[in-house]
C-alpha cells in the first residue's frame, strides 16, 4: 500500500513531503532502536513514541518506508530537519502506538 494512502486513510500528519509513493510492505511497532535495527525490514512503517533525532538513522541504515512517532508526540526540532534532509517520511498521530498498529493491520500492513 502506498505510504500516501496510509497518510490519508489514517489522518497522519505529515512533517515532510517525503516519499508519498513509497510501497509499504510492512510495519514494526517498538520503543527500542536495537530491537528495530535486529527486527524491521526494508520499506516497513514504524511506529513509536521515541521523537528524537536517531529514529531517522535507524530509518537511513533500513531503507524503511517511514516512521510515525504516536501518542500525540511531536519530534523535536532536530529530527524534523534530519528527516528532510534525508528524505525520511515522517509523520505523527495521536493514536496510541497500540491503536495505530491495529488501524495498519486492518488496512493490510502485516508485521516485519
Amino acid at each position: 500500500m502506498l505510504l500516501a494512502n496510509i497518510a490519508q486513510t489514517l489522518n497522519l500528519k505529515a512533517w515532510n513531503e517525503a516519499g508519498p509513493d513509497v510501497d509499504v510492505t510492512c510495519g514494526y511497532a517498538s520503543d527500542l532502536l536495537s530491537d528495530v535495527l535486529a527486527k524491521a525490514r526494508n520499506n516497513a512503517i514504524w511506529v513509536t513514541n521515541q521523537k528524537h533525532v536517531n529514529i531517522i538513522g535507524v530509518c537511513v541504515m533500513l531503507n524503511l518506508a517511514g516512521v510515525v512517532i504516536a501518542g500525540g508526540i511531536d519530534p523535536d526540532e532536530n529530527t524534523v530537519v534530519k528527516a528532510k534532509e534525508e528524505s525520511i517520511p515522517l509523520y505523527t498521530t495521536d493514536m496510541s502506538v497500540f491503536e495505530l498498529a491495529g488501524e495498519l493491520h486492518d488496512l493490510g500492513i502485516k508485521s516485519s
